[in-house]
């Protein structure tokens, strides 16, 4: 069995350029002008012929900084996270620091456990797309006083800044699409809604849209995303019961947009000529599947650059009010709504 390889230290370095570690720190930390010509290049040839590499967890310590910023991710395999994930990486790229994630999988004891093990890493603030915090959970951030942005989701009775999608717009614009494409009847499908606000108000905003239009049935269903049996009953039970008329179907996450697709064609029902078919979240193969999916895009890049910007404002001392940063999202028209 092989022994760890050694660790290259500080010391090395400073033995090896025959030097103190008080002047190798100072070539590290960007104060080269306080040493000779003759030490630099000692200290620049150790370093290289060592392939030495700094621990910048204790620089950052030593300084008061870690330039460490958390993400907690309620699903990584969702696609609107992936996207979420990639821009806030890039944004805090751009600005120095560093990101740590952490995918809860939505399970709320496993946020519990990663906040507490971002705090232990002494990150300077995070950025949550939660589950659905509990009184415990609650009682920690709140003691924590640590910089935090909410994306997407909102946390009960908890005070934060927020960024996402504008939901009552883009459902309410999804919705009157629909309408106008002739559609008769409407299905709004989530997975279960208990507390997570996004779902709760693209149901609303669809039910106010709808309400408008009371010659249009307005019918919504809660389906946990791997229950295909709930599922294909239910769509199955939808499209029997409206069978002479024109109908459709609004997904709340592309997530379940993927589901509803493949139980459609468990079914033998073609979305297009059979039944309407509309998602929020753009998927990469949306176009390419049947006739084309139309979907409801939300600007994921925006919504991480903001996230980021707003707890680095934070993290710099900002006490401006609490606020939630909404955007709106665009609608793709493909052929699964086409008249």
């Amino acid at each position: 069995m092989n022994a760890r390889p050694h660790r290259v230290t500080i010391s090395d370095v400073a033995r090896a350029a025959n030097t103190g570690k008080t002047s190798v720190s100072r070539y590290l930390n960007g104060e080269q002008h306080l040493l000779s010509e003759d030490l630099r290049g000692r200290i620049q040839r150790a370093i290289a012929s060592l392939n030495y590499h700094p621990s910048q967890m204790a620089r950052g310590l030593r300084r008061g900084r870690t330039r460490l910023i958390g993400l907690i991710i309620a699903d990584i395999t969702n696609p609107y996270s992936v996207h979420i994930l990639s821009s806030i990486e890039a944004a805090c790229r751009e600005q120095g620091f560093t990101l740590l994630v952490c995918n809860t999988n939505n399970e709320v004891d496993q946020e519990l456990h990663y906040l507490d093990l971002l705090r232990s890493y002494q990150v300077e603030g995070i950025v949550v797309n939660a589950v659905g915090m509990r009184e415990e959970g609650l009682n920690r951030l709140q003691q924590s006083a640590l910089p935090m942005v909410l994306i997407d989701r909102k946390i009960p009775n908890f005070a934060c800044d927020v960024v996402g999608l504008d939901n009552l717009q883009a459902t309410s614009r999804a919705t009157e699409h629909l309408i106008k494409q002739g559609f008769e009847a409407i299905l709004f499908l989530s997975e279960p809604i208990g507390a997570v606000n996004t779902r709760r108000e693209r149901l609303y905003a669809f039910r106010q849209a709808l309400s408008l239009h009371p010659t249009i049935a307005a019918e919504n269903s809660e389906i946990p995303l791997h229950d295909s049996a709930r599922l294909d009953a239910a769509l199955h039970a939808f499209h029997a019961r409206w069978g002479g008329v024109r109908k459709a179907i609004i997904s709340a996450n592309g997530a379940l947009t993927l589901q509803i697709a493949r139980s459609l064609r468990r079914l033998g029902v073609q979305w297009g000529s059979d039944i309407g078919l509309l998602g929020f979240d753009e998927l990469e193969w949306a176009e390419l599947a049947g006739v084309g999916i139309s979907t409801v895009k939300q600007p994921t890049q925006e919504i991480g650059h903001a996230a980021v910007k707003q707890v680095i404002r934070r993290i710099e001392g900002s006490e401006e009010p609490v606020r939630e940063l909404k955007f709106a999202g665009e609608l793709i028209i493909r052929g699964s709504t086409a008249r």
